[in-house]
């Protein structure tokens, strides 16, 4: 049942808004700089992108590349020996 369960879209609208958030406030503070440092830049957004990712596929466990096949064996046996 807990595997089923979700937040509400709320709460993915407000993680899609913080990242946005802060990419707009790190676009804001490089600003000021004449010179573009595009390895920060490139890291901001990489590190951004794979975290949003990571949480959303830990959330959905199925779809991912963060698989739980083997837990889900394993609860197939146990249903199985129950019997």
């Amino acid at each position: 049942m807990a595997g089923q369960m979700h937040p509400p879209a709320i709460i993915f609208g407000l993680l899609c808004g913080l990242a946005l958030l802060s990419a707009l406030l790190a676009g804001y503070a490089g600003a000021g700089t004449k010179a573009r440092n595009w390895v920060h830049m490139t890291l901001f957004a990489l590190t951004l992108a794979g975290a949003v990712y990571v949480i959303l596929d830990i959330e959905f466990p199925r779809m991912g590349l963060i698989r739980v096949d083997a837990f889900d064996q394993v609860l197939v046996d146990l249903r199985q020996s129950m019997r």
